[in-house]
């Protein structure tokens, strides 16, 4: 699930927004383990005000894993997972920044091959729940925190950033989590810029230092999303 992304900063509709509101996003994690995510939101109040929302979503990535087989010994193959899930939500403006908390259905599929054959394992469907804050201790600090747990894969994730405002853009320190059922870990520990823009297009690019459960050593990630209203 990581990369998994979803703008609700404050500006991200012109002021005075009143009608139903329109947000495309996108997201990839590039490292050992990848994933991809596109989507939109629906703002029914406006994108800058506080009210139910539609959060859409599809994705997918790759991961390398060892699985036991019947020769008492390990085997490396691929993971793929593509996933799916349609929320409702509440966003909240405060004084200090934003608050938004969604749930809806989720569904996944995933293929496992070494390369010679793969195995396609049922699909599976749940419950996702997620939520979102991004505070503005002062004007130009940001703390951004997201939380994602789907029973359908039995998996969670997670996020903290913190940044200082210059150029218009947030940098600073970020940290991420992914767990599922599978006992799979992966943390993610890097630097971000957030809320740059080119014309109507505003992007957060990250990376760093990737360690996964399924293997020895850390290797670097790359991350990219992008966002604009329509």
């Amino acid at each position: 699930m990581a990369g998994v992304f979803c703008a609700t900063l404050a500006d991200a509709a012109p002021a005075g927004a009143s009608e139903i509101d329109l947000l495309l996003f996108g997201s990839l994690d590039a490292g050992a383990a990848s994933f991809l995510t596109t989507g939109a939101k629906v703002a029914f109040e406006g994108l800058d005000r506080p009210g139910f929302v539609v959060l859409a979503s599809a994705g997918g990535g790759r991961r390398s894993e060892s699985v036991a087989c019947g020769c008492a010994r390990s085997v490396g193959v691929a993971r793929y997972t593509a996933v799916g899930a349609a929320l409702v939500g509440y966003q909240w403006f405060l004084d200090w920044g934003v608050v938004a908390a969604y749930a809806g259905p989720e569904g996944s599929i995933e293929a496992l091959t070494d390369g010679r054959t793969a195995a396609v394992l049922p699909a599976r469907y749940g419950l996702r729940l997620h939520g979102e804050v991004w505070a503005r201790p002062t004007a130009e600090t940001l703390v951004q925190a997201t939380a994602i747990l789907g029973s359908a894969r039995e998996d969670a994730w997670g996020r903290i950033a913190w940044g200082v405002r210059a150029w218009d853009t947030y940098f600073g320190p970020e940290v991420s989590l992914y767990t599922d059922r599978t006992g799979y870990r992966k943390w993610n520990l890097g630097l971000h810029a957030t809320d740059f823009a080119f014309g109507r297009y505003s992007f957060r690019v990250s990376g760093g230092v990737q360690v996964e459960s399924s293997t020895r050593g850390a290797s670097p990630y790359v991350a990219l999303s992008v966002w604009t209203p329509l």
